[in-house]
């Protein structure tokens, strides 16, 4: 088949959005599909920021990548760009003649989607990876108009699709309560299980030593945004080190939130139980979980998040927020679902774990067990079976 994948988030910005999208089009492409993305161009200061050298993604012969001049837009990654909308773009698809065009963000190259879908008559495909109204925290003064506006503009937006995914239950379901009227259904995103995966004792142990990180190492990576609540989870150590005095926090990744929370780390005294590793390649970031025993995340705002799968291929258990997506994918016996918010309950459950070997050993197999299914070869079927199903329909 031949697939055109529009997005306004690619490499080389930091993100789960980013690396899904690249590892289903690679494995795609590495089963014979023809693939070509419509995407962003980026800066040097973008690829500076990620710590990787300013050249091309290479996805294999089978996937072409086409960029499209855009300008920085405020955001927590500090990477993202727009497109401007020209509407005119799909004249560069006729030659590829897509059997199916794919659209992953509804901005300006998402809207060339829907522009070139019509013009070819292909058939269009959505996935909605965003939780909007999480990010009306960066406008407080009009959160709830805000929040309202968007999410019915973004429902808008996929009701021009043939079919619509999402990758959690959560986001369908609050999609079709705003309005959402076109097929849809969930889709997981793809984890890199051959990068992310567990490691013998020993090796764990070689891990510690070399990256100097204690028994007891509770680990966070992605986006340091509000919407993250990266807080709740510095707030907990500090309750955590009286159970467990030599414990330490890491924090991977970088973002806009990472001056308040720095401050926030020297209000409490906290500088010897917290660490941040900043932005990891994905082998460091490999070896990083693999040196760690829990994988904590406090955010409400999750669609599905791919740190967190990644963590529990590694076979890490997970404390998350028991709120939207993390109620499908920390299931019972593979992590534990904390109070939204509560510092308290975190700690009390980060703790809990830690200190029951025998619990945590079923957890960890459970946590590994559960991220299998996430395989790119797993996933691809998936959408194999879809675009084919609306290519034939199509025609």
């Amino acid at each position: 088949m031949r697939i055109a994948i529009f997005s306004d988030s690619f490499y080389p910005e930091l993100g789960g959005i980013q690396d899904s999208i690249a590892l289903a089009a690679h494995t795609l492409g590495a089963r014979g599909h023809k693939v070509q993305f419509h995407v962003p161009q980026a800066s040097a200061r973008d690829f500076s920021i990620a710590g990787i050298p300013e050249r091309e993604i290479d996805l294999g012969p089978d996937v072409a990548i086409f960029r499209y001049p855009s300008f920085h837009i405020p955001s927590p990654t500090k990477q993202s760009r727009f497109v401007p909308p020209t509407f005119r773009r799909w004249r560069a698809l006729r030659e590829f003649a897509p059997d199916v065009i794919h659209t992953h963000t509804f901005f300006g190259l998402g809207w060339e989607a829907v522009r070139a879908a019509r013009k070819l008559d292909v058939p269009l495909v959505g996935t909605n990876h965003s939780a909007v109204a999480a990010f009306a925290d960066y406008f407080p003064f009009a959160k709830q108009r805000l929040a309202g506006l968007t999410f019915r503009a973004v429902v808008g937006y996929y009701n021009n699709c043939d079919f619509v995914s999402g990758p959690s239950r959560s986001v369908i379901q609050d999609m079709q309560d705003l309005g959402l009227h076109a097929p849809a259904d969930v889709v997981s995103n793809p984890i890199n299980t051959e990068a992310f995966h567990p490691v013998t004792p020993e090796e764990k142990e070689a891990l510690k030593k070399k990256l100097s990180f204690a028994a007891a190492t509770i680990i966070y990576a992605g986006r340091f945004g509000i919407e993250k609540n990266i807080d709740v989870l510095i707030r907990a150590m500090a309750q955590v080190r009286s159970s467990l005095p030599g414990a330490i926090l890491v924090l991977a990744g970088h973002g806009s939130d990472e001056p308040r929370l720095r401050n926030l780390i020297r209000e409490l005294d906290l500088g010897a139980s917290v660490r941040f590793s900043g932005t990891l390649p994905h082998a460091r970031l490999a070896e990083t979980y693999q040196a760690s025993d829990v994988f904590a995340i406090a955010s409400t705002s999750e669609t599905q998040s791919m740190v967190l799968l990644q963590a529990m291929n590694c076979g890490l258990p997970a404390i998350g927020a028991d709120s939207l997506s993390l109620k499908e994918y920390i299931p019972e016996g593979a992590g534990l679902r904390a109070t939204p918010g509560s510092a308290d309950d975190f700690a009390a459950k980060i703790v809990r774990v830690l200190q029951d070997p025998q619990r945590y050993r079923q957890m960890s197999a459970s946590a590994l067990s559960f991220a299998q299914q996430f395989s790119p070869d797993a996933v691809v079927s998936r959408w194999e079976e879809i675009y084919g199903r609306l290519s034939k329909s199509a025609h």
